[in-house]
């Protein structure tokens, strides 16, 4: 690959996943609820290797290519926030945030499909790996333009794990002895889900009702 390139890429992808958002809310949530965060984490990077792998296979390019599969995608996304966000929205003033809460029994299983969900279901996330991945391939490189594609979305996963780890970490040794500060950050994460769901619902659906009005 092309060093020049790569580096660019790795200041680009760790500046994105630097970028609070919807996947550090969701991190912050599992390290302050979740017995372990791993699972949540491991989800997450588990999205973003669902991207790398339609990238590769050329599938992501051909989905944003077709009218409108784009724009379900965003209603699903934007749908599955929203639910997301209020049910941490509903169970933060209950939340203790104790020792014997964090080693409660969790459906570790459910936690991962939870945050494969929040990356992997996210349009904003299949735009990156289509607007911008492909900036940083060299077609003059020894390999080939698929591998360097695979390593570049690898290369973020990797990225993501550790920033969304550290998240995760510090959210748990920070605010543990804060229970307080431990629920307003949980509110504030669940409102950032239902505001990014909210925002990503009203692009597709608004455009749609006032081309509706516009032909009554």
């Amino acid at each position: 690959m092309n060093p020049q390139l790569f580096i660019a890429f790795l200041v680009v992808a760790g500046a994105l996943a630097c970028t609070p958002g919807v996947d550090w809310a969701y991190s912050i949530t599992a390290g302050l609820k979740q017995r372990s965060f791993v699972p949540a984490v491991a989800g997450l990077c588990g999205g973003y290797v669902l991207h790398t792998v339609l990238l590769v296979a050329g599938l992501a390019a051909l989905l944003t290519g077709i009218p409108g599969v784009l724009g379900w995608l965003t209603v699903a996304g934007a749908t599955y926030l929203l639910w997301l966000g209020l049910t941490t929205i509903r169970s933060w003033r209950g939340a203790s945030f104790g020792t014997a809460e964090v080693r409660a029994p969790a459906n570790q299983f459910r936690t991962f499909l939870q945050g494969m969900g929040t990356s992997g279901i996210n349009p904003k996330g299949l735009l990156f790996y289509v607007a911008l991945v492909p900036q940083f391939v060299s077609p003059e490189a020894s390999l080939p333009v698929p591998v360097q594609s695979g390593l570049l979305g690898l290369t973020f996963v990797l990225l993501v794990a550790v920033v969304y780890t550290c998240v995760a970490l510090l959210a748990r040794k920070l605010l543990h002895s804060r229970p307080g500060a431990a629920r307003k950050v949980t509110l504030a994460s669940g409102v950032i889900m239902v505001a990014l769901g909210a925002v990503l619902l009203s692009e597709q659906l608004l455009p749609l009702l006032g081309h509706t009005l516009s032909r009554g």
